[in-house]
């Protein structure tokens, strides 16, 4: 073998070994623990969570989720007239970016705090008449995921529910 071949074998070993490290470390040793969820007094989808293998820099995570929402007028005696005054909105939602510096290589976030992720509910354009006074009846989120942008990793929250004022049309959590 010349010596010229030893340096190509050398080099090209070199940048395989070099490759190998750097896909190994993109694919971290992140895994979700847990994940959790509810529905604030606002209608608000909170979730916390509990991730470890994170390594020791800030990790970004966002939200995803279908929401419904159902808006009514509600009239001076706490009823909901008969009449189409009540509003549904649904559709996807997305949080915005929350980044977290991780403590030992885990992330931990308990629902309510500070960097816990908070979304919804999605708005209304129901105009209720004199008289009666609008209220957000109940919402509902489903398909909740909360991902891991830094490390590539996934996880699924359970459904969440809330009635407020309950006429026809608002699920049963």
């Amino acid at each position: 073998m010349s010596r010229l071949s030893k340096v190509l074998v050398l080099l090209t070993a070199t940048a395989i070994l070099g490759f190998m490290a750097q896909a190994a470390s993109a694919t971290s040793g992140a895994h979700f623990f847990s994940t959790s969820g509810t529905v604030t007094s606002s209608g608000a989808l909170n979730v916390g969570w509990d991730e470890a293998g994170v390594g020791q820099q800030r990790v970004d995570y966002n939200l995803t989720t279908d929401a419904f929402a159902l808006y009514a007028c509600i009239n001076g005696g706490g009823n909901h007239p008969k009449a189409a005054n009540k509003q549904s909105v649904n559709g996807p939602i997305t949080s915005p970016t929350v980044g977290v510096n991780p403590t030992n290589g885990r992330v931990k976030v308990a629902l309510g705090a500070d960097n816990s992720i908070f979304v919804g509910p999605l708005a209304s354009t129901l105009v209720c008449p004199s008289g009666q006074t609008f209220v957000l009846a109940c919402v509902k989120y489903t398909n909740i995921v909360i991902h891991d942008l830094t490390n590539g990793v996934d996880a699924s929250v359970a459904d969440q529910a809330r009635t407020f004022v309950n006429i026809t049309g608002c699920p049963i959590p």
